[in-house]
Order: structure tokens, then sequence, then C-alpha cells
């Protein structure tokens, strides 16, 4: 922290709101945060900031924000003391456990815990302790087929290729909209400035998706493509590229597998048989392979849309076969594999090999789902609170999520909570879920956490290490988040809510140490004994990642230490070919043809002739709401109402809709109400309404999000519509009906 006058001094800060991962300089005068704007020396960022970043603010010092826990008292939350609340789950959770066993108990992970250090490496202790298989995460409602199948062919579940954009020549992109989220399972920063920087250099940018969207107006070119179709299209480029001879591996052509596999099962889903179903003619269909395969250096990327369909898995499958068929994986320009200087599992053990991954370890109890990446499809959670007998889910804990809103059929979710024996939230808000939750525990701002992005690193379109101290000091007494968790992993495994948390984490890390490092355990133990928490596991990853100094044996490798004195942070060069170091298949192969997905094509060539319906609805994403709870910042809630339902004139006229009107959406016994925007960037038979608001239920302290609370399309959709491999919500090219009010 550096002082500029005798009241201002400026910290800086990696932005923990989006997956974008910005550095800031704050303007501090005092005990107060005056002013935020782009750190210019980052070195991953380089002075971008978004609307997000701005709202640093509005969170640290936002009146609505927990600061005190909460018990619920004859149906009232009431403040209490740490020791108190703490008190109150020991006295309840660990009957629950012994009466019900271990599955009794459930945990919920939202999408902040991906942006906090404490949280994400300490969860792993709490799941640990308490032992049940009931995990869930908003991954179900998001990137899980992105996962699973990069599992599946690389051999791990975050080794997932991103686009080396700032080498790129041609870029394809489908259901994604970089130009407002600055990446999604891509981290890119400046997403708008490294578009037009490739267009410039005599690029292209093509984008595929049911709107006319921010990004696709960067492009030079836009396809409207039916909601669901993007697996019809993707397979009339593989069989494009097939056909017309233009499959091209490479230098990875060595440790590719299945391709004859795979031109066998594509064979029945020529352009001619794909166009209907997806909306896109078999000319433009073959013009696009050909231009893909004949581009100097080419990268495709699929997101968000493509993953929350009834074909997630095969259609995230399917754009990385189309990176590996025309040599553009693993090479510069094309679709890379960042290498992350911590926390890694892709760097470390033997390079090039490996276990793979397997889903359907465990099923689950209603709906026999099986589990994939560790968890269970957050639709099965409220079947599992409701159905009686052996089990049974009789106790909840949720971490910084938002089920009620963000999950399908989140009114049935909202009942079933009511009737668990006990529900804790850590949280920061009152929100649509806390509210019902016996006791919530507060985390705290972020400016006063430690920060280092776990996930991000593994997904940046260029290799870097950056680390942020807390800007300010916790209140007296207030535990950080990761001895939150630590404390609820004592009293889970018995050692009650006063265990000298201290001694149980020395011991947990001394046993992790002890089992990878060996004979050499005390002394590593003793090269990291100056950090504590989350700080002394960043340093051994650090120490013992890819850029490490190995305790010494490479000097001028990266620590922590070496992190602190660097606020800019530190580059580590642009993204290098992996192949075969990556892989961590059993075969040590890219596995291009896995069974589980040719298996799966059954589906989409049993649906090539379904009727098209006659009007379906997808979400979309604005640069100034990220999730649920950022409607409650005034930096970001102000300007234009945004939850407005978009309209193609052609329907809105079919239909007697007009702009600025409300109608009703509907499906099957489920209606909402939203605004109307009519709009051209729509294509004609899709509506589009934005994801995480409804903020009017009672019993919740959002008051800004109140005023305008908008309208919760996932309230529409049905909680056991599930693409079966991956177990990820269907949230996109849900058949509605629409109506005037």
């Amino acid at each position: 922290m550096d002082k500029i006058s005798s009241d201002t001094t400026v910290a800086h800060r990696i932005c923990p709101i989006c997956e974008a991962c910005c550095g800031l300089e704050l303007r501090l005068s005092g005990p107060r945060v005056t002013a935020i704007r782009g750190h210019d020396a980052d070195v991953f960022s380089r002075g971008y900031i978004c609307p997000k970043g701005t709202a640093l603010r509005d969170l640290h010092e936002d009146p609505d924000r927990l600061r005190t826990p909460l018990v619920k008292r004859a149906g009232r939350f009431v403040e209490t003391s740490w020791a108190d609340a703490f008190a109150e789950i020991e006295q309840r959770l660990p009957p629950i456990l012994e009466r019900h066993g271990r599955d009794s108990a459930a945990v919920v992970l939202g999408n902040p815990v991906a942006h906090n250090i404490g949280l994400t490496l300490y969860f792993q202790r709490l799941a640990r302790a308490l032992g049940t298989k009931n995990l869930y995460s908003a991954s179900t409602l998001d990137q899980m087929p992105k996962q699973l199948s990069s599992g599946l062919l690389f051999g791990h579940w975050l080794s997932i290729a991103v686009p080396d954009i700032e080498r790129c020549k041609f870029l394809l992109i489908l259901g994604a909209n970089p130009a407002v989220s600055n990446g999604s399972l891509w981290t890119v920063p400046d997403f708008r400035g490294k578009a037009k920087a490739l267009r410039a250099r005599g690029g292209k940018i093509v984008v595929v998706d049911p709107r006319r969207s921010e990004t696709a107006e960067l492009a030079d070119r836009h396809l409207f493509i039916r909601p669901g179709g993007d697996v019809f299209f993707l397979l009339g480029l593989v069989h494009t590229l097939f056909a017309e001879k233009r499959v091209s591996l490479g230098r990875i052509a060595p440790y590719v597998a299945g391709v004859e596999a795979l031109e066998a099962a594509v064979a029945g889903f020529s352009p001619e048989q794909v166009a209907a179903r997806c909306g896109i003619s078999a000319e433009t269909i073959r013009a696009v392979a050909r231009e893909l395969a004949d581009a100097e250096r080419a990268a495709v990327y699929g997101r968000i849309g493509t993953c929350t369909q009834e074909y997630g898995t095969l259609a995230s499958w399917l754009v990385d076969v189309l990176n590996v068929l025309t040599g553009n994986l693993d090479e510069p320009g094309g679709a890379m594999f960042p290498k992350a200087a911590a926390f890694a599992a892709n760097t470390a053990g033997k390079p090039g090999v490996g276990r793979g991954i397997v889903t359907g370890r465990r099923r689950s109890r209603v709906s026999d789902a099986p589990e994939v990446f560790g968890e269970f499809p957050i639709g099965c959670l409220a079947e599992e609170i409701e159905t009686p007998g052996p089990g049974q889910v009789k106790a909840l804990i949720t971490i910084a999520g938002n089920p009620v809103l963000s999950a399908p059929n989140g009114a049935r979710l909202a009942r079933a909570l009511e009737s668990l024996e006990l529900m804790v939230s850590l949280d920061i808000y009152r929100n649509e879920t806390s509210r019902h939750a016996d006791v919530i525990l507060p985390g705290g701002s972020p400016l006063e956490e430690v920060h280092y992005d776990v996930p991000f690193p593994q997904l940046s379109y260029r290799n870097h290490a950056r680390y942020s101290p807390p800007v300010f000091a916790r209140a007296a007494g207030e535990p950080a988040e990761w001895e939150t968790l630590l404390r609820l992993s004592a009293i889970v495994a018995g050692k009650g809510a006063k265990a000298d948390i201290t001694a149980l984490d020395d011991e947990a890390l001394a046993e992790d140490v002890r089992r990878i490092a060996g004979p050499h355990g005390a002394a590593v133990l003793e090269a990291v004994a100056r950090w504590r928490g989350p700080d002394r596991l960043l340093d051994l990853a650090l120490r013992t990642g890819p850029y490490g100094d190995q305790f010494g044996a490479k000097p001028g490798g990266l620590s922590l230490e070496k992190l602190q004195a660097t606020p800019e942070g530190i580059d580590l060069g642009p993204l290098e070919p992996r192949v075969p170091e990556v892989l961590r298949t059993p075969s040590g192969m890219i596995e291009l043809a896995p069974p589980l997905l040719l298996d799966d094509l059954a589906r989409p060539r049993a649906d090539l002739a379904r009727p098209v319906p006659d009007l379906v609805i997808v979400g979309r994403r604005h640069v100034r709401s990220n999730n649920s709870w950022a409607h409650n910042l005034p930096v970001l809630a102000k300007g234009p109402f945004r939850c407005t339902v978009l309209v193609n004139p052609a329907d809105a006229a079919r239909l007697g809709l007009r702009h600025g009107e409300k109608a009703r959406l509907r499906r099957s016994n489920r209606a909402i109400e939203a605004q109307v925007e009519v709009s051209d960037e729509m294509m004609p038979g899709v509506v589009s309404l934005p994801h995480g608001w409804g903020h009017d239920l009672p019993g919740t302290s959002l008051s800004v999000a109140a005023e305008r609370p908008g309208a919760n399309l996932n309230a529409l959709f049905d909680e056991d519509l599930r693409d079966p491999l991956s177990g990820n919500a269907v949230l996109s090219g849900v058949p509605v009906e629409m109506s005037p009010i």
C-alpha cells in the first residue's frame, strides 16, 4: 500500500466479482474507498476495468451486507455472537448426523466460492470431515458439460483449451458473449480490445447465437441458430471436414486416438440432414467448415449457450473435436492449455499420462442420477430433501449460493428448505435462499480477505501469477471465511465448536505434506511455517508448481514472498504447446471418440426430425449483472431496467405484444410476468430473459434489488430436465407460451 498524500493511500487488488479477474487500483482515505480504477501496470488486465470493478466499493459499504451472525428464533432472525452461532450448530447438527447418518447432510456451493481462495481450499476440509455424498454446486447450472467433455478427452476436469486470442486469425464463437463476460471458462479481460486487435491484423470473427449479442456486433459475421441446435451445426461441420478430406491433425497427430471411430459416428449428420434442425443452411455450414479448415490460425469457442441445453456435453465435446481435426489444438493462435502457477492438477505428477476421469461412482438416491466431478445435479436437491427413507437430506449447508433463484423450479426448492431440521448458510446477504436458514454465518468484505485466483489461471488467455493482500483488517473477533469452514469441520468431526482450529489446520497440512513429500515433509513444513491458512497453502503450491523455486532448488522461482513484492503480478508469458505433457488419460492420448459420447449421439440422431417449437426462451447476461447479489449494488443497479424479455418484431406482432408493456410467459403450470422489449436482435421464434432476477420474495434483505425485482427466468424450468451425461440443468431452448397482459 502506497501513500500519495497526507490523507490518501493507494492499494492494489484483483477484482473478485467475475472471471475477468482485472487488476484494480483503489484510492483510500482512512477506512473508506474513495475511487477505483484499472491498474495500468497489472501484467494481465493492463488497466482494463468494467463497471463491476467499480462496484467493489458499494459491496464493501453495503448496509444490507451481513456483519453479524443471525440465528432464527421463533421464526425471526436475531443477531448473535460468533460463539453462540457455532454453539447453536454444535447443538443441532451432530445429533442429526448421528441419528440419520452422514448422507443426511448436504452442501451447496455457489459461484462466489471460485473467487475466494479460503472458501475454495477449505471447503475440501469440510467435505472430508462431513463425509456425505450429497454435494451440489452451481457447476450443474453452468459449465459441467465442458468439464466432463474435457476430462474425457484430455484426462482432467480442468484441462480446458481456450483460444489464444492474441495470435488467433479466425475465431468461431458459439453461445457465448465474451464482450460482456470477458470470458467464461476463458479468462480474457478486455475482450473487446483483443477482438478489435484480431480484426485489425486481418483476422475474422464469426458468432453463432440466437441473439445478435454485443459480441456479434463486434464480429465480421453473425449467424442465427435455433437454441439447442448447436450439436447439429457442429456435427455438420465435423461431417464436412471428413467428407471433403479437410482433416489435418498437425503436430499432435501421434497423440490423437479415435479419429476413425469419430468419422463413422458422424456419417449420418451431413449438412443437409442437420440444416433444418439448427436453422442454418447446408451451404452456410459447409462454408464455415471450409473457412475454419483453411484459416491460418483458428480456434472454436463455445460457452454457456452450448452447456445449458439438452445436448450440453455433446456440443462441448464437438467444439474441441473441431479444434483437433483442423490442427488448431495446442498450437499458437489456436485453442491452447494454460499452465497455471499453482493448484493445477495437470501440472503435477507424471506428465503425459494419468488416471483419467470416472463418473457415476455414486448415484443419487431418488432419481438415480450419476455423480459427476464429485457432485450430483443441483436439480436433485429438492427431491432428496422431500423423499423419506434412508439417506434423506435433513440438514443443509449452503456456501455463497442462491439456488432458490439460480436453479430450476426454485419454488419447490424453497418449500423443501422449510422442511429441513437444520439449515446453515455462509453468506453475506439474507437472500432468497439464506432466508430459509436457521443460522447465517456472514462472510467478510472481499477487501478484508487475501486474494489469489485458484481456478482462473487454469483458464487464462495468458500465463500469469498475481496476489492481493487484504486492504482492510477484519473487525475484532470476526473469523476469516476459511476459519469459519474449519470451525464447522471441527463440529462435524466431533471435536466441538471450541476446538483449536489452528492446531487442526496444522495437523491437516502436515498429513497432506507427508503424503506428498515423504521424508522431506518436515523440511517443507518448516519452509512454509511463516504463513497461515490460505497463504500457507498458496506458498506451498507456488513453490512446488511449474514455475516455483522448489524451496531453493530453482533460485528466482515463484514463492508467495516474491508475489507479495510485485502488486502488478508476474507475467509468465504467452500460452505454449503442452501436448503430450498436459494429458492425464490412462492411454496418454487425446481420446477423441469416448464411447460415452459416441453412444449419446443416438439422441440427436433420433431428434433430427423433431418439429421446431413455435417459441423458445434463452437467458442472457449484461455487463452490469453477474450473479443475483450484484443487483443490490447501486452502481450496477442504476440506469435502464435490464430484466426485460427481448422479442423479435415479427413475434411481437404475431402474439399481440407491445414494447414496454407486460407479458405472461408460461410453461406447463408455471408462469412469470416480464416487461417486453421488442428488438430485431432476437431470432424469430426465440425470446430472451436475463438470469438471476426475481427479488420480490418475502424475508430477504436486499433493499436495492427489491426496488426493481424483475422476473425469475428459472421459475419456468423443470428441475428434472437435464443433460443426462453431465447432469447440467437445461436452461436454454425450452419451449414457452407468451401472451400480453
